[in-house]
């Protein structure tokens, strides 16, 4: 495991995260960890698990009329 050093904190920022440490009731070093962990967690799923999950789910035959144009499916509303 790595081990991360991170210098010239404000004195007023490491008295917030000791008392959040408290609250929490787990060390500064492990609180430090919880909000790394937090803050840095993928949002939504990946393209791979999204994969995953229509691999399992059952096939479905759809037949489109043929005077109706089908559009691209727009997925720019997903966060990366």
């Amino acid at each position: 495991m790595a081990t991360l050093l991170v210098r010239k904190l404000d004195d007023n920022l490491v008295d917030r995260l000791k008392r959040r440490a408290a609250t929490h009731g787990r060390s500064v070093e492990a609180e430090h960890r919880a909000i790394l962990e937090e803050a840095l967690k993928p949002k939504g799923i990946s393209g791979r698990e999204l994969l995953e999950i229509m691999a399992r789910a059952p096939r479905v035959e759809l037949e489109l009329p043929a005077d109706e144009a089908v559009e691209p499916a727009d997925f720019s509303w997903v966060e990366e």
